[in-house]
């Protein structure tokens, strides 16, 4: 099967070639020889050797590289190389084509690159024609072209030596892509039949960068012993995604069979305790690498370019060797480059290329080179060694060689935690009693594993980080201890201490790191270190809970004041309505449209009627009454207005008080809880610097709050997860702790909260001796740990990732609050403008109809208005009798008949 693939991969090869060679032919039938540029023209008159690179990768980079090999060629062997660069599109055969023969027009002696193994086995074709030596360095298992790089054979062999140096049994083998499938092949010759189970998958099988699915699968697997072949464009990806899914750890083993392994970013999986190794072509110590560095632009002096690292990539290193095996040839045979034309149907080619190419092939070279001796059997290159590494907490470090002849020979030392050359390593080779509270999450606690862990290994949390950090930084070993859950307490006048305290002050341990809370009585039986964490007591206490809805809860929505306005608002309208309804002559209607001069008129704005109106607009659902005047109709579209946005605020509001919960909290601050509110009971730790806060304090409060304690010695703990278990399962009880753990449990208890603000301000330090001498060291590196976030990094790692993220992390809605006549004023202003616009405009109009009509009836206006409005004011009369003797109107009208008569 593996052999099918490579037959399938040479066949597509070649059919692309082909493709390519008509697909050119006819471009170039078609399209005028391109000119000569003249920079070009210029090179190629002078009295030099051109050689071309293409570059499609690290462009900038590979040019320096380029320029500053010729350099050295050129000052070593009193040669005159010069250098053509271009750069051409990633994978583009077309557009590389075309600038090869631009190259080739101006007489280059020969070509390096690209990176693209599709476009380099194109190019390669056409110098093959051209016969002009083609230099690329990837790998391939093909021999075409010349090529520096190791052949996959022999790193099948460099990974064989590996693999039994180990021991492994069995293995999975994780795979990019058909090619690398060679190295699979090689490595099962090289086995035989009593070789190793090896479990094979391609790890980019969906082919669009997402590795997680087979990584998985590799972490469900039995085998955690894992070899991986890949590019330099996935490799570092790999890394990234096989750390996600939480294969990079101490119980996985790693073979990376990448030669630009030592490139890659490694910070994050330093301290990973993954035993990752890897191979290396060259070395990063070499003058000549760190002189191409510095050419580069690096900073050699730097700290991440310490311990093994190196920005150097093999393509670099290759290319440059391959100029100074370019150069040694030309040197030794003198090569004239001409001018040739791609589009030339002729079988004219370079009379020496081929010996020029042939005696490449046939040197032995040493020195001046990056990656090691260079010679060839055949078109493989030989002779060269491989560098066995392995990643450690202080970076890349050199385990072993490999070399075809020798085999493996492992070269370890003794591993050195150290992290930077320049450290105070005084503490190098001692080791340090280091004391846990344990269990007593997230500062220490056993690894939850199915395996038995010992020593070190089984304890994880905060401060197991912050020692690691320590220790990497100062160099010194440790073994971590149980100390159990009593941190101890010290009495001044016998001199003696308890617990954790105890353990120090006679030696037992050296150091002591958990939640332990500097203070002034400690302090005179042992010292700390600066403090690590900052922090405060407060208060543990339930999630307040959901109230009980209310019996007038559809109240809410409006505030008090505003019912009152709306009520006052409601009068109003209708009054409004009863008024003008008698003030206009046109709300005065004939009870009886069949009689064409009725003898009475009736008016519809009746007290009753007038709420009733109001009432059916106010809720949206009209009447049978309409307004006639234009008062009563003005008033009427003024309360239509009012009422819409009055009562759509309340329905929006409405709507957010019956969604939105209302959580009732029993307890709001200390002062609550020391007055036992709700008969809310609490406590503390039995033992610690909580229960001696209250003991020692002067507040009032306070000591209210630990004679309660004091007397109800039932509610003390022995330890602080206790305390928030009874939290739990109790909905009358209080918690006081640290802050800090209390932050850490509302992380992973969803029904608890931290109630009111800190009661006080402390820290935590690192226990040790009294005037212990290498104080001062821990000082300096926690401050260093401090300036550089990492102290921040694992506060956050341990308390808002590690088993956080229960509890939905979602924004805290805010509290629904009924409306108030500031949200509403305006509408009354609107409301009570319109109004008293009505009201005017309707006794104005009155006015006018009563002048009218005593004109008319040629009575004087003191009788007319006299009437008038008596029978204005008699609210109970809503019946205007036409034609009563009584009224002054038909008193004038009988005068007038009896003057006529």
């Amino acid at each position: 099967m593996i052999l099918f693939y490579a037959k399938m991969q040479t066949r597509n090869i070649l059919i692309c070639f082909l493709i390519s060679l008509l697909t050119n032919s006819l471009i170039n039938a078609e399209e005028p020889e391109p000119e000569i540029l003249p920079v070009y023209q210029d090179i190629q008159n002078m009295d030099s050797v051109p050689i071309g690179l293409l570059t499609d990768q690290n462009t900038e980079q590979m040019n320096i590289v380029f320029d500053h090999a010729i350099s050295v060629a050129n000052e070593e062997l009193g040669l005159s190389l010069t250098s053509f660069k271009e750069e051409v599109n990633y994978g583009d055969g077309y557009h590389s084509y075309n600038t090869l023969c631009r190259m080739l027009e101006t007489g280059i002696a020969g070509v390096f690159g690209p990176s693209s193994r599709h476009t380099a086995v194109h190019l390669m074709s056409i110098c093959d024609a051209m016969d002009i030596p083609h230099i690329y360095s990837y790998m391939s298992e093909y021999s075409e072209g010349f090529n520096l790089h190791p052949h996959p054979a022999d790193l099948s062999k460099a990974l064989y030596s590996i693999i039994k140096q180990f021991e492994w049994s069995r293995f999975t083998f994780l795979y990019e892509s058909a090619e690398y499938l060679t190295i699979l092949n090689e490595l099962n010759l090289i086995f035989g039949m009593n070789g190793p189970i090896v479990t094979v998958l391609r790890y980019d099988m969906q082919l669009n960068g997402n590795y997680k699915p087979i990584l998985r699968r590799v972490r469900k697997s039995s085998d955690n012993r894992i070899v991986v072949v890949g590019s330099s464009d996935t490799m570092p990806e790999f890394l990234n995604q096989a750390q996600q899914v939480g294969i990079i750890n101490e119980d996985y083993s790693f073979i990376i069979g990448n030669l630009d392994f030592h490139s890659f970013d490694l910070e994050e999986y330093k301290y990973s305790e993954a035993n990752i190794t890897s191979l290396r072509l060259f070395s990063p110590e070499k003058m000549a690498v760190k002189e191409l560095m510095q050419k580069i632009g690096y900073n050699i002096e730097q700290d991440e370019f310490r311990n093994g690292s190196c920005p150097l990539t093999v393509e670099m290193a290759l290319t440059y060797d391959a100029v100074q095996v370019f150069a040694e040839t030309l040197r030794n045979l003198p090569f004239h480059p001409v001018s040739q034309n791609c589009s030339q149907r002729t079988e004219s080619v370079r009379d020496d290329g081929s010996s020029f190419k042939n005696y490449m092939r046939t040197l032995r070279l040493k020195d001046r080179l990056l990656t090691g001796p260079i010679n060839f059997e055949g078109n493989v290159r030989k002779g060269y060694s491989l560098d066995v590494i392995e990643l450690q907490p202080s970076g890349i470090v050199k385990v072993g060689n490999w070399n075809e002849y020798r085999g493996y020979r492992p070269e370890r030392i003794a591993p050195t935690n150290t992290q930077f050359d320049n450290i105070d390593n005084s503490l190098a080779n001692k080791t340090f009693i280091v004391l846990l509270s344990v269990p007593n999450k997230p500062y220490a606690s056993l690894v939850e594993s199915f395996k038995k862990l010992e020593g070190n290994s089984q304890y994880e949390g905060y401060g197991v980080d912050l020692i690691k950090e320590l220790a990497d930084k100062l160099g010194f070993n440790f073994t971590f201890k149980n100390g159990g859950n009593d941190y101890g307490s010290y009495n001044k006048t016998s001199n003696e201490s308890t617990g954790m305290l105890r353990e120090i002050m006679y030696g037992f341990a050296d150091l002591a790191i958990t939640d332990l809370t500097i203070t002034s009585e400690r302090e005179e039986a042992i010292d700390f270190s600066i403090p690590f964490m900052n922090l405060g007591i407060a208060i543990l206490y339930l999630k307040p809970q959901k109230a009980k809805p209310e019996l007038f809860t559809f109240m809410d929505p409006f505030s008090e004041d505003v019912w009152w306005f709306l009520g006052l608002s409601f009068l109003g309208v209708s009054l409004s309505f009863f008024i003008l309804g008698r003030l206009s002559p046109s709300e005065w209607d004939n009870p009886y449209p069949c009689i064409e001069e009725p003898e009475e008129l009736e008016n519809q704005f009746t007290i009753g009627n007038s709420v009733w109106f109001t009432t059916g607009a106010l809720l949206q659902q009209g009447s049978e009454i309409g307004p006639k005047a234009l008062s009563t109709r003005t008033v009427a579209s003024f309360w239509w207005f009012f009422t819409l946005i009055v009562v759509s605020s309340y329905t929006a509001n409405l709507a957010a008080f019956l969604t939105i919960e209302k959580p009732q909290s029993l307890i709001n601050s200390v002062d609550d809880l020391a007055d036992n509110k709700e008969g809310i009971v609490y406590g503390a730790k039995s033992s610690g610097s909580t229960r001696n806060f209250f003991q020692s304090s002067e507040d009032v409060r306070f000591i209210k709050m630990n004679k309660f304690m004091t007397e109800h010695p039932e509610y003390l703990t022995a330890t602080n997860q206790e305390g928030v278990d009874r939290v739990k399962t109790s909905t009358n009880y209080a918690f006081l702790m640290e802050s800090t753990s209390i932050e850490y449990n509302t992380k992973r208890e969803c029904n608890l909260k931290k109630i009111g603000d800190a009661l006080d301000e402390k820290t935590y330090g690192i226990a040790m001796r009294k005037n212990w001498p290498h104080r001062d060291k821990f000082n300096n590196a926690l401050l260093e740990l401090q300036e550089q976030g990492v102290l921040e990094k694992m506060k956050n790692k341990w308390w808002n990732e590690v088993g956080s993220g229960i509890c939905a992390t979602k924004e805290e809605t805010p509290d629904a609050t009924p409306l108030a006549m500031d949200n509403l004023a305006g509408v009354f202003l609107v409301l009570l403008v319109g109004s008293c616009a009505a009201m005017f405009y309707g006794a104005i109009s009155w006015v006018l109809f009563i002048i009218k009509k005593a004109r008319h009836h040629k009575v004087s206006l003191k009788d007319a208005f006299k009437e008038e409005f008596e029978f204005l004011v008699d609210f109970n009369n809503y019946i205007r009798v036409l034609k009563s003797s009584a009224s002054i109107y038909s008193r004038s009208r009988q005068s007038s008949m009896s003057a006529g008569s």
